[in-house]
């Protein structure tokens, strides 16, 4: 069955449940990074707008099952109200008499916001009573956590199946944009991947030899493939463990099934392991590359042969950053990469948060891409192809 979007939703005098994908960067207990907050500005306000009882359910951090209060959700209540406009209420409880009260006594266009759903441990169990227990706070459920669909969550996908389920519009809008860059997108397409985790990129990369036409491979992961060709990364950050999966890869990438092309650094910047902090960093080819180096970011020469790879592209999809970008000599590979795909013409999708916090650190703007996915882990596991749960969910609710 298809998904059924939010617009088709009867909402007026109903309580309204919004698995909302906030998890937002706090700071000194405050919010310090509103976008995942505005980025569901939409659903909110067509739900309120159309005299829907708004019931907000999203978790905050890893409390692991139990109450810890840096990762509460009152410090979102403020900022809430003002990206809509109106109040909006906050419910110490996740379950139980108090939030059944509180989500009973809403009026039409009226706002509450829950409690963490993971101090509940039901919530990352997937725990049926849990889900029975949050289905008793609504009428109709609605995911717009894109963020969250890889999860197999009690809120993501156990309440989907109690309650007539339907797609916000920033999950919508996720999904209008990196299905046709994976099924039919317009060629050349090339993928940026890098991080520190081959565990968390090598099904992308596994997927994208058969999909894409060039893959452009940085951070740590890179390290990992150019130890397992034979080069020197000395002190550099990489996964000895994963040599074989990286020969592997390569391998794979050679043969006549593969369409992509694995491009690696060339030349690397690196610093002396003992002062990465201060350094400001040697651009050096590859096979100079020795004992207390650690390559830091990519060098000018591969800088610029990403540059013409994009150039060239129809779509590119970048999840990221190429380097040590928190110190500003090791962010010049990204930030060449992030003014060749602003001047490109290519379809753009960027995504995950270090690749959202690179641009914010550094002046660039987001406006410049065709598509910013809030999500890091699901866009990644979206683009591998992997189970998404919530969006089964979705698929198998009641109507």
């Amino acid at each position: 069955m298809p998904i059924t979007p939010l617009q088709s939703a009867a909402v007026r005098g109903k309580r309204v449940l919004l698995r909302a994908g906030f998890d937002v960067p706090m700071d000194a207990g405050a919010v310090s990074d509103t976008r995942r907050l505005e980025a569901l500005k939409p659903t909110m306000e067509w739900i309120v707008e159309n005299g829907g009882r708004l019931v907000l359910l999203a978790h905050q951090g890893r409390p692991k099952g139990k109450p810890v209060p840096e990762f509460s959700q009152r410090p979102l209540a403020e900022p809430l109200s003002q990206i809509l406009g109106r109040p909006v209420a906050f419910c110490p409880a996740i379950v139980g008499p108090e939030a059944e009260a509180a989500t009973s006594a809403l009026k039409d266009g009226e706002v509450i916001l829950l409690e963490n759903l993971r101090y509940d441990p039901g919530e990352e169990k997937d725990d049926p009573a849990f889900a029975a227990a949050l289905a008793k706070l609504g009428d109709l459920y609605v995911n717009d956590a894109f963020t969250c669909c890889h999860r197999a969550h009690a809120s993501v996908s156990a309440l989907a199946a109690l309650l007539p389920a339907y797609a916000g519009l920033n999950l919508l809008e996720e999904l209008a944009h990196l299905e046709p860059a994976v099924k039919e997108p317009k060629r050349p397409l090339v993928l940026v991947i890098s991080g520190a985790k081959m565990e968390t990129k090598v099904p992308v990369i596994r997927r994208f030899l058969g999909l894409a036409d060039d893959i452009i491979v940085g951070g740590a992961i890179a390290n990992t493939f150019l130890a397992a060709t034979g080069y020197d990364v000395g002190a550099s950050l990489f996964e000895p463990d994963q040599a074989d999966m990286a020969r592997e890869i390569l391998a794979q990438s050679k043969d006549n099934h593969a369409n992509a092309i694995i491009h690696l650094p060339e030349d690397v910047v690196v610093a002396s392991k003992d002062a990465e902090e201060t350094a400001a960093g040697i651009d050096l080819p590859l096979e100079d590359v020795e004992g207390d180096m650690s390559i830091c970011d990519c060098g000018t020469k591969t800088a610029a042969r990403n540059a013409a790879l994009i150039a060239k592209a129809g779509t590119v999809i970048w999840n990221g950053p190429l380097g040590r970008y928190e110190m500003p000599a090791f962010s010049k590979g990204s930030l060449a990469l992030a003014d060749a795909l602003a001047a490109s013409k290519a379809t753009t999708i960027v995504g995950g948060g270090d690749t959202l916090d690179l641009h914010e650190r550094y002046g660039k703007p987001l406006t410049t891409y065709s598509f910013v996915s809030t999500a890091g882990g699901a866009m990644l596991e979206f683009l591998a192809g992997g189970e998404m749960p919530g969006l089964r969910a979705l698929e198998n609710s009641p109507r």
